[in-house]
């Protein structure tokens, strides 16, 4: 569905909930809230993966922290390898990645009216990778994988940092790799979002290699800008 489309649909829904006297729904607000990361009930919403699941030496933890002041947050920190386990039975061409998913929702979030994604961050000054999972229609309808779509986020090393995505920025990923074709996301139908890192690849400028990586987490939001 074009975004053309989907606009005319929005204002359909629209006008059918003020005419029902749903007047407070006529506008969604500037920004929607999707996660935080202050409590142990919130982190519990995501698990971790890394290349330990096919051989390799990486590891990665998802853990509270309460700073002096009282204000918790989440921490996704680790270790990035390039080394692969003596005797693995995983062909793995490359290690040395980690990454945090948020368990699917319950059916789907609708971000229809919202155009970017913001983030608040403290980090290593390392480059990350967004995740954006949609509902599978790209691939064949015999995979089960969901679509997913991916943008760098370059996180400064020391204070906390608001980094802000556009969904046009997503590109459509299939197991890492960017997929050469004209796709559109379909914003109205997400299934989940994940953070992760890579030891190589990234933006210019940024830390990269194998070795430690820590990023502090305090909340992921929808955000309409336009």
């Amino acid at each position: 569905m074009s975004r053309l489309r989907r606009l005319i649909q929005a204002s359909v829904d629209a006008t059918k909930r003020a005419i029902s006297g749903n007047l407070d729904d006529l506008m969604p607000p500037p920004e929607r809230p999707i996660f935080s990361f202050n409590s142990k009930h919130e982190l519990s919403k995501w698990h971790l993966y890394s290349d330990s699941e096919f051989g390799g030496l990486s590891s990665a933890s998802l853990q509270i922290t309460e700073s002096e002041n009282g204000v918790t947050s989440g921490i996704f920190s680790g270790n990035l390898s390039l080394d692969v386990s003596e005797g693995s039975k995983w062909n793995i061409s490359r290690s040395g990645f980690c990454g945090m998913r948020s368990k699917k929702f319950d059916g789907f979030i609708d971000l229809d009216s919202y155009d970017t994604i913001a983030m608040k961050l403290k980090g290593d000054g390392r480059c990350y990778i967004s995740t954006i999972y949609t509902e599978n229609w790209v691939n064949s309808p015999g995979q089960m994988e969901d679509n997913s779509w991916q943008a760098f986020v370059y996180v400064p090393e020391g204070n906390w940092y608001i980094t802000k995505i556009p969904l046009a920025r997503y590109l459509p990923t299939w197991r890492g790799n960017v997929i050469d074709a004209q796709l559109e996301m379909n914003p109205s139908r997400i299934l989940g979002m994940s953070l992760s890192i890579n030891a190589e690849g990234g933006v210019p400028g940024a830390r990269s290699g194998p070795g430690d990586f820590r990023v502090e987490l305090d909340w992921i939001k929808a955000l309409r800008t336009e």
